[in-house]
C-alpha cells in the first residue's frame, strides 16, 4: 500500500531535489525515479491537473479498469497504482510504477544488439501485439494499445508493457482527443489544441488499429537501425501472416515501404520540444 503522506511529501518538494527525469520524450509528463527514500524502486509520473474533478474521477477508474483489461489480455505489466494527491485546492494526478532497470528496456537493447538479436527482441514486442488483439473482445469497450518501442521492456524474452496513460478504455475518439489536449505537459499544446481538434486527436489513431500498431513497431525499429531496415520489413511481414492473420493483408500493405511518423505528429513533437530519438 502505498505511502500517501510520504508520496506527497516527494511529489511537492522542489524538482531538482526529486531525482532526474528518466525520459524528456513524454508528451505528458517526464517520469522520474528517486535516487533515495521509499520510492526509490518507483517510477514516479506526475500529470496536469487543469480539469475538474468529475474528470479526474473518471480518469481513475478508467485506469484501473484498463490496468485489469491488459491483465486479462495477458500483457505483463509492472505494478501500478494511481492517486490524486491534493495540492491546495488542487488535486494532482500521480502514477507511482514499479521500476524496471534501464538495461532491460528495449529501446537500449535493441541499440546494443547484433540483427538475430534485434529481431528476437521484436517477436518478443509482437507476441505482446498480438496477444493483445487477438483476445481482445467486443464486450471490452474501445480499448487501445500504444506498444512503441519505448513503452517495452524484455526480461527472460518476456516482453513488458509499462505505459497506461492515457487509459486507453472507454473513451470515444472525441473524449480521447480532449484528454490529449487536457494532460499535456504543454501549455502552448493546451492553448493552440482548442483550435485544431481534429489533427490534435488523430493522434490516437494508432492506437485503436491492430494493424497500425504493429506497423508502427517496425517503423521504430527502422528509424532506430535505418542500415537493418529491410529485415525489419521482412520481419513484420512475416510476423503478420503467422500471429496476426486476420490482420495480415492490411500489416502486409502497410510494410512494402518504411513507415513514416505522421506530419502531425512530427509537427506537434516540435511544437513540444521533445527530445528524443528518430524511433520516438
Amino acid at each position: 500500500m502505498t505511502d500517501l503522506k510520504a508520496l506527497e511529501a516527494l511529489v511537492f518538494q522542489e524538482v531538482e531535489n526529486r531525482g532526474k527525469p528518466l525520459s524528456k520524450l513524454g508528451y505528458f509528463c517526464a517520469p522520474f525515479q528517486p535516487e533515495t527514500g521509499p520510492f526509490s524502486d518507483k517510477v514516479v509520473k506526475i500529470y496536469q491537473n487543469h480539469v475538474p474533478y468529475s474528470t479526474l474521477a473518471t480518469l481513475l477508474r478508467h485506469h484501473d479498469d484498463y490496468i485489469n483489461v491488459l491483465t486479462r489480455l495477458g500483457i505483463r505489466v509492472p505494478e501500478t497504482e494511481i492517486h490524486l494527491l491534493e495540492n491546495g485546492s488542487k488535486l494532482v494526478p500521480v502514477i507511482v510504477q514499479d521500476a524496471i532497470h534501464p538495461k532491460f528496456l528495449m529501446r537500449h537493447q535493441m541499440q546494443l544488439a547484433d540483427l538475430q538479436r534485434a529481431l528476437k527482441l521484436m517477436d518478443s514486442a509482437g507476441l505482446v501485439i498480438a496477444r493483445f488483439w487477438n483476445a481482445l473482445t467486443q464486450d471490452m469497450g474501445r480499448v487501445g494499445f500504444h506498444p512503441s518501442i519505448r513503452n517495452f521492456a524484455v526480461i527472460d524474452k518476456e516482453a513488458i508493457f509499462f505505459d497506461s496513460f492515457p487509459p486507453l478504455i472507454h473513451y470515444t475518439h472525441v473524449e480521447m482527443g480532449e484528454i490529449l489536449l487536457q494532460f499535456s505537459e504543454s501549455l502552448l499544446i493546451r492553448f493552440v489544441g482548442p483550435f485544431v481538434p481534429q489533427m490534435l486527436a488523430r493522434i490516437q489513431d494508432e492506437w485503436y488499429s491492430p494493424s497500425q500498431t504493429l506497423i508502427g513497431l517496425v517503423g521504430s525499429a527502422c528509424r532506430l537501425r535505418p542500415s537493418d531496415q529491410g529485415y525489419f520489413l521482412d520481419w513484420g511481414r512475416e510476423f503478420a501472416h503467422t500471429h496476426m492473420p486476420q490482420f495480415s493483408n492490411e500489416i502486409i500493405e502497410g510494410l512494402q515501404r518504411v513507415p513514416q511518423l505522421p506530419g502531425y505528429w512530427t509537427s506537434f513533437r516540435k511544437i513540444l520540444r521533445l527530445q528524443g530519438k528518430p524511433n520516438i
